[in-house]
């Protein structure tokens, strides 16, 4: 289990800020470097950057600079431009559970409400090409878990995340994104994003303006583990960025939870893994707040719009090794579609017609298609599932 940071006094002075910023944003300082140069310099940021250069010079490395202060300052001024604020550890905006972790980020953009910091938050994450009994079971959870007085924390990505987070916008809820808290990915989030930074907030370790790249979300995933007590997992393959935000939840103490799904669905293998190792498996949000021990709150909102029922999800898997999720293989866009809301367990087509956004004539002669295929098996009642 990691344990806690040394621990620091925040900045209390621009300079020391500016200071704190430079020693972060200096080459080859990363969270652990940054963390060791200040217990040497006995917290003292300016002291650590004086001492950059011979440090670099006796490890081999000739005409070390620290990072220059004109970097900081675009930096603080493209946070203003965006709206958001740096808040350092320590300072009574940052995460307290954030701040036990061992690579707690010393300095986090923060974008939006930063009150929600101070509530107890549970992490939803899961599949970004989740079905359509996933998004909906996602929506039902965090929508449940918001009602019951906790923030939903997510990664503010496609499918389950933007899910989670589209639902608890009334009651709270926390993005932290790989990139610039003013950064949009994916763009198909635009709204949801300006609605979270409006009523929720969005948080990054990154500097604003920057581009996420694959290496960022590893490193975003222990922000979401640590902000929370807890992380819920709603649809995540074998090998996904969902399981390593719960290998996270684990290494800093929290609990993992899981929603089971049908064995033969590769986006259920993950959840089902990590239930047969011990994650707690959960149906609803009474299910989280009975393996947390909170009882349930009165209702937060009550304008919000009735959400359909999520059809029940299957009993808890048997051990098998689960196959890979049968990714489409063709380029049409709407067969691609059709299938990334089927999975195993049967949808009736009047709901997937709702997912799609479209009328039963403009998907037909694709669901035909896909059943001749044996991609889409047609069930009695009008139900469809994948093939399997």
């Amino acid at each position: 289990m990691f344990s806690s940071p040394p621990p620091l006094a925040p900045p209390t002075s621009e300079g020391t800020r500016r200071s704190w910023l430079r020693l972060l944003r200096s080459h080859r300082v990363g969270t652990s470097t940054f963390y060791r140069l200040m217990a040497e310099h006995g917290g003292d940021a300016e002291a650590a950057l004086e001492a950059l250069p011979q440090i670099a010079a006796k490890a081999g490395v000739a005409g070390y600079r620290p990072c220059p202060p004109e970097v900081v300052e675009r930096e603080l001024a493209a946070g203003s431009r965006a709206g958001a604020r740096p808040i350092f550890i320590g300072m009574k905006e940052y995460p307290s559970a954030l701040a036990e972790i061992a690579d707690a980020p010393p300095m986090l953009w923060a974008l939006g409400q930063t009150e929600l910091t101070g509530r107890e938050a549970v992490a939803l994450v899961g599949a970004r090409n989740a079905s359509s009994i996933g998004r909906r079971t996602a929506a039902a959870l965090s929508r449940g878990l918001g009602e019951a007085g906790l923030v939903v924390v997510s990664g503010l990505a496609r499918g389950i995340d933007a899910e989670a987070h589209a639902a608890a916008l009334a009651t709270g809820t926390i993005a932290v994104v790989a990139g610039g808290v003013d950064v949009v990915y994916p763009k198909e989030n635009t709204d949801l994003t300006a609605r979270i930074a409006e009523t929720g907030l969005i948080v990054s370790e990154m500097p604003p303006g920057t581009r996420p790249q694959a290496r960022h979300f590893p490193r975003r995933n222990r922000i979401i583990s640590g902000i929370a007590r807890a992380v819920l997992v709603v649809e995540a393959a074998t090998k996904s960025g969902s399981l390593i935000t719960a290998r996270d939840a684990l290494d800093q103490g929290r609990d993992v939870l899981a929603v089971p799904g049908h064995p033969f669905d590769g986006r259920a293998s993950g959840c089902n893994l990590l239930i047969r190792d011990g994650a707690t498996l959960v149906r609803n949000a009474e299910d989280v707040l009975e393996a947390l021990g909170t009882a349930p709150a009165p209702r937060l909102s009550p304008r919000r719009e009735r959400q359909p029922t999520p059809a029940a999800q299957p009993a808890d898997p048997p051990r098998i090794n689960q196959p890979a999720a049968a990714a489409p293989t063709h380029g049409d866009p709407l067969r691609n579609r059709i299938l990334s809301f089927l999975g195993m367990t049967p949808l009736s087509e009047d709901q997937l017609l709702r997912d799609l956004c479209m009328p039963a004539p403009a998907i037909a002669e694709e669901l035909l298609a896909l059943e001749m295929d044996g991609a889409v098996v047609r069930h009695p009642g009008g139900l469809l599932a994948r093939g399997a």
